[in-house]
């Protein structure tokens, strides 16, 4: 119980961690993060200040494994719609969210892999008649010669000719009770999953997806609880044959034979069923995350058809504190197929592309977006953001970016439908061919499946809205003063008027000469 409570505790810190923001102390999953991949690493799923720190409630290595692969798979909103009202219906149910994930937080260990049980679980014992017999008469025939020779009967040293015949039927089993001590998950792994089990018996779930993922454990006969309540005893007889409590006992009664018929036989009965329960409760604790992450901080948005494109109304951040976050409306379809999107630097361009690429991942894990209403059509999002230098590969940043953009351009052409969002085009080149680079990217999309948002500095592209039809400007402005400059951090229409950067460098230090 001590447990529990200090788990609550953590988690109550952990939760004001989360609506305040603040989420250096949390586990970032950096380890999930991978720069080949179409949008995790622009996005920030994983990482310092990461979606991954608001999501994640999970307590084992394969939970977080599952939640990341979510995080990062394929957009599928048929998938999503069933996961929306699954973790909506747990949000609802704060007490189970809690017991949840304060029994994985009290008592999960990783000591052992679940992979080992799981296999152990599938293999077929032998058991032979001979071992049958010398079970019972174990136990008769120690009981006989210690009391014949206790009443002076039999010579004493009968029992030790007793214990060396024992022996050789002991080691029948010592290697198969050897491989369960060593197969067997730890107590503490046994104990999690025992109450994981008793709390989903007992609820009533209505979402199909909840309903479908507890059938498994509402068997006729026995409690799946229950049956790793055997288990536990059993892998605790198994686990503690060297006491030396035990060690005597056994060899006076051969108990080690009786010990392995139980093994063995509860094994044929339950052990496939319960092989498949530690992967089934990894999908529980992603659940449990999608809910909790609902509970506590949710967006509350309304998920949206859109038959081309993407649409959103007053969309923010996640990542932003609410107080902070500046929400914006957004579309994108087949009239207004590209956006160029310019403005002044910090004025907020690069939040906002993130802003809707991270509520698209949201939408697609079956969560509440940060908006009003949100919702796109059925594509794959595709991002080049972040595109550094790698010197083991000898690779520069302006060459990663070309091959992220090589990629894109490839997936467009095979007739995928892609939403992309591109940041600062072609960065690393003068201006000259940045500009012709660009232009000649835009009209190599124009008029494919894909569409998506291309932010640049260069207000040269502008005029490229007078010559293709489906491209359309919005922009970021900037307000500067004589010792500031302030940003509403709202999108408009049109080209940008006007840049800081040279004003930007003034308040820095550099002066420039009149």
């Amino acid at each position: 119980q001590e447990a529990i409570y200090l788990a609550l505790e953590t988690m109550n810190l952990n939760r004001a961690m989360r609506v305040e923001r603040k989420l250096n102390d949390l586990e970032m999953g950096s380890e999930f993060q991978d720069k080949k991949h179409p949008f995790s690493n622009d996005l920030d799923l994983f990482g310092d200040h990461s979606l991954f720190q608001l999501l994640n409630h999970t307590v084992s290595k394969k939970g977080k494994e599952s939640l990341a692969a979510k995080m990062k798979a394929d957009f599928d909103l048929k998938k999503a719609d069933p996961l929306r009202m699954a973790s909506s219906e747990l949000s609802t149910k704060p007490r189970v969210l809690q017991a949840m994930e304060s029994i994985g937080l009290a008592f999960y260990t990783e000591e052992k892999v679940n992979s080992g049980w799981v296999n152990w679980l599938n293999q077929q014992e032998k058991s032979t008649f001979l071992i049958s017999i010398f079970a019972f008469v174990g136990p008769l025939g120690g009981i006989s010669v210690l009391v014949l020779s206790f009443l002076g009967i039999i010579p004493g040293a009968l029992v030790g000719v007793w214990v060396l015949i024992g022996l050789v039927f002991l080691g029948l089993v010592f290697n198969p009770l050897k491989n369960a001590s060593e197969s067997l998950p730890s107590r503490n792994q046994l104990k999690t999953y025992r109450y994981w089990l008793a709390i989903l018996e007992g609820e009533k779930f209505e979402s199909s997806l909840l309903k479908k993922m507890q059938a498994p454990f509402l068997t006729d006969g026995l409690k799946a609880s229950t049956l790793f309540d055997q288990l536990d005893s059993l892998g605790l007889w198994v686990e503690n044959r060297i006491n030396l409590l035990y060690i005597p006992l056994n060899l006076l009664f051969w108990t080690d034979l009786f010990l392995f018929l139980r093994l063995i036989s509860w094994k044929k009965k339950h052990g496939q069923v319960v092989a498949h329960f530690p992967a089934q409760l990894t999908e529980w604790e992603v659940m449990i995350s999608l809910g909790a992450f609902e509970y506590e901080v949710g967006g509350k948005g309304k998920v949206i058809s859109v038959e081309k494109g993407l649409l959103g109304r007053a969309v923010a951040h996640p990542l932003l504190h609410p107080q902070v976050a500046v929400a914006n409306d957004f579309m994108i379809n087949a009239n207004q197929q590209l956006i160029l999107l310019t403005g002044a630097n910090m004025s907020g361009k690069t939040t906002f592309m993130r802003t809707l690429g991270v509520n698209c991942v949201l939408v697609n894990l079956g969560l509440s977006p940060f908006a009003e209403e949100f919702g796109f059509s059925n594509f794959q999002l595709y991002t080049s953001m972040r595109n550094t230098d790698n010197l083991g590969e000898s690779v520069s940043s302006f060459y990663a970016e070309l091959s992220r953009i090589k990629q894109l351009i490839d997936r467009i052409e095979s007739g995928e439908e892609i939403f992309f969002l591109l940041d600062e085009i072609l960065k690393g080149t003068n201006t000259e061919d940045r500009i012709a680079g660009s232009e000649a990217l835009i009209s190599q999309v124009n008029n494919t499946r894909g569409m998506g948002i291309i932010s640049t500095h260069d207000i040269e592209l502008a005029d490229l809205e007078t010559r293709m039809d489906t491209v359309k400007n919005y922009s970021f402005h900037s307000e500067i003063h004589d010792q500031t400059i302030d940003f509403d951090y709202k999108i408009k229409r049109g080209a940008c008027p006007s840049f800081n950067a040279h004003k930007l460098m003034e308040l820095m230090g550099i002066r420039f000469n009149n």
